[in-house]
């Protein structure tokens, strides 16, 4: 799928993308712009606050250098809300058949999450070998992906759910991993603060996690 390829050279490029529960409306710019100026402007805005669908809008178009895409899509009227409001791709944290359904007449690149052998295999089938394995850490983490990298090694994964600074590093550096997905680059607090500043140095920190820059 031409979508996939799409997903595919996103990630590939990106080694942190920033999982966002956005509050206030008021918060989207300054906080992508903020992302963006660290390095990291593939941004997951989650649809879990009200303010997400008008975040994602706002993101759109004010932030012209960023990649915003909509997560926790839980069925296709939320995928449709998503698109309509300009998610460059959508996340889920599992898969159904509704969201395969219309991420098939969908021209908007879908990241499915799955998280056993048997649904990633069956995703692979249906033409998805991009994948979200969530709840990453709760999963097995990085110990569970390497251990899946032999019997499906057509797979490559945004291991996304419990991942820290800390932990990042592990995770990138297994060969199924393209990136990893994690709120640790923009805490609450901080968003809350409007510290944009310090959130681009958490940014810049986490873009040089796959390239050795920092340590």
């Amino acid at each position: 799928m031409k979508q996939q390829q799409r997903l595919l050279r996103l990630m590939e490029a990106h080694p942190v993308i920033p999982v966002l529960a956005i509050e206030r409306p008021g918060d989207a710019v300054p906080l992508a712009r903020a992302l963006v100026a660290g390095g990291l402007p593939a941004i997951e805005v989650t649809l879990r606050t009200a303010a997400a669908l008008d975040a994602i809008r706002l993101i759109r178009d004010e932030v012209a250098d960023a990649v915003v895409g909509a997560g926790t899509v839980l069925n296709a009227r939320q995928f449709e809300a998503a698109r309509d409001a300009g998610a460059g791709f959508i996340v889920s944290p599992g898969t159904t058949q509704e969201l395969l359904d219309i991420a098939r007449l969908s021209d908007t690149p879908f990241l499915p999450g799955a998280m056993t052998p048997s649904e990633i295999m069956a995703l692979i089938e249906e033409g998805y070998p991009v994948l979200k394995f969530f709840p990453a850490e709760a999963a097995g983490g990085h110990a569970a992906l390497s251990a899946l990298a032999g019997p499906l090694p057509a797979a490559r994964f945004c291991p996304t759910g419990g991942i820290t600074r800390a932990s990042a590093p592990a995770y990138l550096a297994l060969a199924n991993v393209l990136c990893v997905g994690g709120s640790w680059v923009a805490p609450a607090d901080l968003v809350r603060a409007g510290a944009w500043q310090r959130i681009t140095e958490l940014a810049r920190e986490a873009a040089g996690l796959r390239s050795g820059l920092v340590t």
